[in-house]
């Protein structure tokens, strides 16, 4: 049964930059004090185990080669010992976890999200589409089958990351999925800030609000902060101090009629941050705009979605039998 009413949770925090095994012991305490006040679900920040590779915004590859043997040792396997705390740890407080991780997969890195249940259970893991800009030089892409959305005791849940937000036909892909609840995960807006509008806090704050709108679904919009630590580690010379900021935590929460649901968390500080969510109050958002269902046109205009997961290597049986004297048969 859907419960209707509940407490969300949204985090704005920095990681511990490079140490899965620290990152996740900071996301059990996170986790544990959302429970502790009510919530039935945390989001986290998008690659937040074990932070976003920002190295890749600043310096050459060649310079960035020095970080990419410590993040591919650092990111998290589905079903390993630290991917199985967070599992316990969801179990033993009772509530759902949305996280965003470096998830490694053979020899390729995604930007993923594990959406976990209130009983420890994977709902779904997913990854991000179509890695954005310099992003490609890191990660590998997502399928079909990751723009999806998934019937919770929560509601309908689903989740992207980051510029997925700007990607109108996956949206509107989520959309037709009567998603309810969203988790929209951010890295931090402290890079390249005044000089690209597109990346910065209020170009990506709005796109989360428009998601919110548009799908008429409660959108949490977690955010990362860039510690001074992280600051001391990348920026290694004056060119680069203008690149990357410390903060750039601007988490909201919105409700499915677009407006924000709470209080900001200035840009430099830790912190959860919580609202209220009524499923009932979709059913009025949506008697304005639902453009998916009754403010559609699909006589004019539709999508055309591939929801199969992509499979790289196809094994099939041969057609003949090979017999002892060498015939075939």
């Amino acid at each position: 049964m859907t419960t209707m009413q509940y407490k969300v949770a949204a985090v704005q925090a920095a990681p511990e930059f490079l140490d899965l095994a620290k990152g996740v012991d900071k996301a059990v305490s996170l986790i544990e004090a959302a429970a502790a006040e009510g919530a039935s679900l945390i989001a986290f920040p998008e690659v937040w185990l074990p932070g976003y590779p920002w190295w890749i915004w600043l310096d050459s590859p060649a310079w960035g080669m020095q970080f990419v043997g410590k993040y591919f040792a650092n990111a998290m396997e589905v079903g390993d010992v630290q991917y199985e705390r967070l599992r316990k740890v969801a179990a033993d407080n009772s509530i759902h976890v949305v996280m965003g991780y470096v998830e490694r997969a053979g020899g390729t890195l995604y930007l993923s999200q594990a959406l976990i249940d209130d009983k420890g259970m994977t709902i779904a893991n997913r990854r991000k589409l179509k890695p954005t800009h310099v992003e490609r030089a890191v990660f590998g892409e997502g399928d079909g089958s990751h723009l999806a959305v998934h019937n919770t005791r929560l509601g309908r849940l689903g989740a992207l990351c980051c510029a997925e937000h700007v990607q109108p036909l996956s949206k509107f892909a989520m959309y037709s999925q009567n998603e309810q609840i969203h988790v929209a995960s951010w890295p931090s807006f402290s890079v390249y800030r005044g000089a690209a509008f597109q990346l910065s806090a209020e170009a990506n704050l709005a796109a989360s609000q428009v998601y919110a709108l548009e799908g008429g679904a409660y959108v949490l919009a977690p955010c990362a902060i860039v510690s001074k630590s992280m600051i001391e580690m990348l920026v290694d010379t004056p060119a680069k101090e203008g690149l990357l900021l410390e903060g750039g935590g601007f988490t909201m929460i919105f409700g499915p009629d677009g407006g924000p649901l709470a209080k900001p968390i200035p840009e430099t500080q830790e912190g959860i941050m919580y609202a209220d969510v009524d499923l009932g109050l979709i059913g009025l958002a949506k008697a304005a705009y639902d453009p998916s269902g009754h403010y559609s046109r699909p006589d004019v205009v539709r999508l055309l979605f591939n929801k199969r997961e992509m499979q790289r290597v196809e094994a099939f049986e041969s057609d003949y039998v090979i017999v002892e004297q060498g015939g075939v048969e």
